[in-house]
């Protein structure tokens, strides 16, 4: 036996599972005392005492009744002066009075030609009868004789101070939950390239979590400086060497000369291309508020500028959103420079709405089989068969660059096939 079906209905969210945690068993025991206690206790006490005042109007209507006065008012039972138009068509009570239906079964069950009962208030009772033909009569007695006294006061004290403890542990739920909750928020920020201040606190377990998360973060840090530092010495290594050669090349002669400094520029570029990986994930400029789509916006004209074929095909929503920016200009002046090497035609368009932001660059190229479209987003992953590379001199870093980017921002890049233009389409899609 499964519950998935009971999934749909239950809070997603950590304090409305332990809000219903808290409340149910609560709210389960006020109904068990309640129909337990309530119906069997006062539902047996109001018909007995009911009962009671049954026998003491079938005595007072005996023919062998004496008239005792002392007994009288030991009985306490008035007898008003009526007639057939002051006789009510049906019993009377109030709709909420529930011991009152009881008192009015036992009455017009044990009284002797018993007629209508009338249940004027919490204090006063009204019981007409006639028997054997004789005169109607009108018996006035007071209502604490036949149910108990204030028989909701058990139910307003059990949802008075049910709701009131419930209050309090729910109170003191919220402190044991928060600490959570703040490293849920510090944990997401830190996905999305953000890094939030955050100092354990809670639980014994919960400050566990905590110290786990920021020794997580630390190490995480490092090695992304240390591969920061690594590329960067290698670059700087190579770069000499690199200029030594140049120099030295420049002393060939022009027939030798021009393709060995084709291969120092090729070997420049790849090293520019290492350093701008290393630096995909490890952008010291920290995430501000960027106004969307004025940013996307600004890279296509400086692009355009820059004499690549590249236009903004349409946006959809304006406002505001969290992003490294250049870390992301970068993501995008790389997807744009892939989309114009490989085709002859570039667009970008924007779309932000309530949940995501999603950043679309498409071309008329070759486009990427689906079944290469993962392996391309790794470093320095060239596929020959799909994309020329006569037509550009890559090293495979500028998908994975964009996707690394995506992946700091708590997004991802994904890669189809173009519907508007039909080459590849690449989307950053990045949760708000």
């Amino acid at each position: 036996m499964t519950f998935d079906w009971l999934k749909r209905y239950m809070p997603r969210g950590l304090y409305g599972r332990a809000a219903l945690i808290l409340i149910l068993p609560v709210v389960t025991l006020q109904l068990v005392v309640s129909i337990v206690f309530i119906q069997r206790h006062f539902e047996g006490v109001t018909e007995q005492m009911s009962r009671e005042i049954a026998r003491e109007i079938n005595a007072v209507l005996s023919p062998d009744w004496v008239d005792d006065p002392a007994l009288a008012e030991a009985l306490r039972l008035d007898f008003l002066p009526t007639n057939a138009a002051d006789l009510p068509e049906d019993n009377i009570r109030r709709w909420y009075d529930f011991s009152g239906i009881v008192v009015i079964r036992t009455l017009a069950r044990d009284v002797v030609g018993f007629q209508r009962a009338h249940l004027v208030d919490d204090r006063t009772v009204f019981v007409w009868t006639a028997r054997d033909g004789q005169q109607l009569t009108k018996i006035e007695f007071n209502r604490e004789r036949a149910s108990a006294s204030n028989p909701h006061q058990l139910l307003v004290n059990m949802v008075v101070f049910g709701a009131l403890m419930t209050l309090i542990a729910y109170l003191y739920l919220r402190n044991q939950l928060r600490p959570i909750t703040r490293l849920a928020e510090v944990s997401e920020a830190f996905g999305r390239g953000r890094r939030l201040p955050y100092s354990p606190a809670g639980a014994v377990e919960v400050r566990a979590a905590g110290h786990a998360f920021l020794d997580m973060r630390a190490r995480l840090e490092r090695q992304i400086e240390q591969r920061t530092m690594m590329l960067s010495g290698v670059s700087h290594d190579l770069r000499t060497p690199l200029t030594r050669l140049r120099l030295g090349v420049s002393m060939l002669s022009d027939e030798e000369r021009e393709p060995l400094e084709r291969d120092i520029d090729d070997m420049q570029r790849l090293i520019d291309a290492f350093l701008d990986f290393a630096r995909g994930n490890a952008e010291s400029a920290e995430a501000e508020p960027t106004p969307i789509p004025d940013f996307v916006r600004s890279i296509v004209e400086d692009s355009q500028r820059a004499g690549t074929p590249v236009t903004l095909a349409e946006t959809e929503g304006q406002g505001t959103i969290t992003l490294r920016r250049t870390a992301m200009r970068r993501a995008l002046e790389n997807l744009i420079g892939n989309a114009v090497r490989y085709g002859t035609q570039c667009e970008v368009s924007v779309a932000l709405g309530e949940k995501s932001l999603r950043l679309r660059v498409e071309d008329d190229g070759p486009g990427i089989p689906p079944e290469q479209r993962d392996a391309a987003l790794r470093p320095f992953v060239r596929l020959d068969p799909a994309r020329n590379q006569d037509q550009g001199s890559g090293v495979g870093l500028g998908l994975a660059i964009a996707a690394d980017i995506a992946r700091v921002h708590g997004g991802v890049l994904r890669l189809s096939q173009s519907e508007r233009l039909g080459g590849l389409r690449a989307d950053i899609v990045i949760a708000r």
